[in-house]
């Protein structure tokens, strides 16, 4: 269908139309939009809620800060036992002596943990990245969850940017724990870790990420076969929604989960084609990865089933949030399309008209992260979200990788600012950015009622609030008369 040509001219005709429709509105209305954001008192850009809905937890502080906690946890706790090699225990102090360092030394530079022109189409440079000073015992020790010391460090430094988002009060985060399918325990292990640490604050839900790394497991004879990662996601997830007191802790953490990612490299080949030959997970035991749309088939459809017994029970449910589109082949932006409730960047979408209008038409929800695609995959200046936004589509504006991208201690407020500059962003814009955030969010319906309005899920001006979001409803009536307007036209030329 994304092929046919009359088709892609249609779609391409409608975007282009959509895109001078919104540059003819704002010739005409941007003053009257800005007259009634002055008119609202007390709201403006700095006190409406914004919500960082793509962002990983192990690279969520900025380097200036891990720099500062490693520093000062050096000082303070050099003789603690942190890693054991063989029957060897060591210490902070040990570790740092055999990598050639002490506190006085380390700097931004060494920790060398942000991302640079090297890392563009690098992404296995990138991954290094997250390897402060370049040592991957120094990730074990910071930045995991699960190792010699339970995850403490990692615990502190989170609640520390978790302190700093309640100081902000109106910006709220989706941080992503990572859970791999390679033990039936690991649910249990990350659940542990954050209810020991009180890891919660009421600016964040978390999400859980699954790295697609089958393959590497294989290889390793961690697990048998496609079947045996699925049942170690899955099965956990229905014992503690079936019986509480089986994994006390876990039917708690899952309180606070709003979705589940899946991440890896996108632009990686597939060597396996998901069609009606490939094998079912059971029988899935190749050692070559399965391709991005068997993985998210198989999640769309446990977590389908899991969320139907988790509504039944009256318990919160998870959106299937992937990371789509940034890289590869289309077919990842159309599974996404099909299996997602919302995806993180789609960037490809800008290379497919016809899919690029169904996202239009059914508002389906866009995670972009501006810096993240110039240092990886895109210059700043193709970056297609102003187009996008002009269009229409429900994208929102999110970080990725503070520790790998910003400078400051407020990474979403500096991916504003910058977007803002350089593309040239109103205050309206801005707002509505923000606006489409907190509905891609995860946040409980109380909790986004508070941040929107009662009404917040009606369509058009009825479900805005301009005292709660400073978007002024002279946007929102426009940018529902124009997908009214496309339905219309759309539905119209079929009775036809």
């Amino acid at each position: 269908m994304i092929a046919d040509g009359p088709l892609k001219s249609f779609c391409y005709r409608r975007l282009s139309f959509l895109q001078t429709k919104f540059q003819l509105h704002v010739l005409l209305n941007e003053l009257r939009e800005l007259h009634e954001q002055k008119s609202v008192p007390h709201r403006d850009f700095y006190n409406i809620r914004k919500v960082d809905t793509h962002i990983h937890a192990a690279s969520s502080m900025n380097q200036k800060h891990l720099l500062r906690f490693i520093k000062k946890k050096l000082k303070t706790e050099a003789d603690v036992v942190v890693m054991e090699q063989g029957n060897r225990k060591i210490t902070m102090k040990e570790l740092f002596e055999e990598l050639g360092l002490d506190a006085y030394d380390l700097s931004v530079d060494m920790l060398d943990v942000h991302a640079d022109r090297n890392t563009f189409h690098r992404f296995d440079k990138f991954n290094t990245k997250y390897n402060p000073v370049g040592q991957s015992s120094l990730r074990e020790v910071f930045i995991k969850t699960d190792n010699y010391v339970e995850g403490k460090y990692f615990a502190e430094v989170l609640k520390e940017v978790l302190s700093d988002l309640e100081d902000s009060k109106y910006q709220q985060a989706e941080p992503r724990l990572s859970i791999y399918g390679r033990k039936n325990d690991e649910w249990d292990r990350l659940a542990k870790w954050a209810i020991t640490n009180d890891v919660w604050s009421p600016n964040v839900r978390w999400m859980v990420q699954i790295p697609r790394l089958f393959d590497v497991y294989k290889q390793k004879n961690m697990i048998a076969n496609f079947d045996e990662f699925l049942d170690n996601l899955f099965t956990p997830l229905f014992e503690a929604t079936n019986d509480p007191d089986s994994h006390p802790e876990l039917f708690r953490f899952l309180l606070n989960v709003s979705g589940i990612d899946s991440v890896d490299d996108e632009s990686k080949h597939e060597y396996v084609h998901f069609d009606k030959t490939t094998p079912e997970p059971a029988d899935y035991n190749d050692p070559e990865n399965p391709p991005y749309s068997y993985y998210l088939y198989y999640m769309y459809a446990n977590l389908t089933a899991l969320n139907a017994f988790r509504r039944m029970r009256g318990l919160n449910t998870f959106a299937l949030r992937p990371h789509c589109g940034e890289a590869g082949h289309v077919n990842h932006l159309i599974i996404g399309y099909l299996t997602s409730e919302s995806i993180s960047h789609g960037l490809l979408l800008r290379k497919v008209p016809v899919l690029q209008y169904l996202f239009y038409l059914t508002q389906m929800g866009m995670a972009m992260s501006p810096l993240s695609n110039n240092s990886l995959f895109i210059s700043y200046h193709r970056n297609p979200l102003p187009e996008y936004l002009m269009k229409g589509l429900n994208v929102s504006i999110s970080t990725d990788d503070p520790l790998q991208f910003h400078f400051t201690k407020e990474a979403l407020m500096e991916e504003f600012s910058i977007a803002a500059q350089v593309w040239k962003l109103s205050s309206c814009d801005m707002c509505e950015l923000a606006r489409n955030s907190v509905l891609q969010s995860g946040f409980e319906d109380k909790v986004k009622i508070h941040w929107l309005g009662p009404n917040y899920k009606e369509e058009g001006v009825l479900g805005n609030d301009v005292a709660r979001t400073n978007v002024p409803d002279i946007r929102v009536s426009f940018r529902h008369e124009a997908l009214v307007d496309e339905l219309y036209n759309l539905f119209r030329s079929h009775h036809l």
